[in-house]
């Protein structure tokens, strides 16, 4: 799903249907046109949560399959983001359920509000949701949570005449060409470092450490070594 879409559906409904018999005023299209509405329909309900509008879970789990399948193709990996409302058992407890319900909605607003077009935002269950960013390394997506999470932190939820401050916790994992991880697999290892932004104070993303790039090279240090008057072998850190 993207950020201002419903998650695709088939497009045939936009073609006008002609009549078999080659009728100016066939007595069957205006049937036909009906029965491709319905089945739009039908087929948007299977895909998308009632109440938030955003990709369900049966949607999720085939469209992450299907990007990282794509990844396998293309080389270029595929990046999800879990999250979850923290202290939502509070808000319904306190607010009530119909508030809780407005605390998802508000929070799917912010998600595609956030999101790329390309990325796949989704309700995962109950107050966590999930994102999908194909040919998205990790390091490119720590901005959009961090965006995210700060979006949600400083954007109340007007109920009535208060105020309601949510926060959320998130999480990334990455899957990259030559993994043989499944989409169970993926979607641990986004909730594993869910649950460290948990542990850690919530209101916070957390994610794998990146990789450190070497950005000098081994003539370049040995230059600057020498132009304090000391040798390669006596400063030298690293193998």
């Amino acid at each position: 799903m993207t950020a201002d879409s419903s998650p695709t559906t088939d497009d045939s409904s936009n073609n006008p249907p002609e009549c078999p018999a080659g009728k100016i005023d066939c007595p069957i299209i205006a049937e036909i046109v009906a029965l491709r509405q319905s089945v739009t329909e039908l087929s948007e309900l299977v895909r998308t949560d009632n109440l938030t509008g955003l990709a369900n879970y049966r949607y999720f789990n085939q469209a992450l399959g299907q990007e990282m399948e794509r990844t396998q193709r293309s080389g270029q990996p595929t990046t999800l983001i879990m999250l979850d409302i923290d202290f939502f058992k509070k808000v319904n407890d306190q607010w009530g359920h119909e508030v809780g319900n407005q605390a998802l909605v508000h929070i799917a607003k912010l998600m595609l509000q956030t999101v790329r077009r390309l990325d796949i935002a989704c309700r995962y269950g109950g107050e966590e949701f999930a994102i999908i960013l194909p040919n998205t390394e990790l390091s490119a997506s720590i901005p959009v949570a961090e965006r995210l999470r700060s979006s949600i932190a400083e954007t109340s939820l007007t109920v009535g005449e208060k105020q309601l401050q949510l926060t959320a916790s998130l999480g990334i994992a990455s899957y990259v060409l030559g993994e043989e991880s499944r989409v169970e697999e993926l979607v641990q290892r986004a909730d594993h470092y869910l649950y460290q932004a948990k542990q850690s104070g919530r209101n916070q993303v957390r994610y794998a450490p990146l990789p450190e790039i070497d950005v000098v090279s081994r003539e370049e240090r040995e230059a600057l070594f020498k132009l304090f008057g000391r040798s390669v072998k006596e400063n030298q850190t690293e193998p």
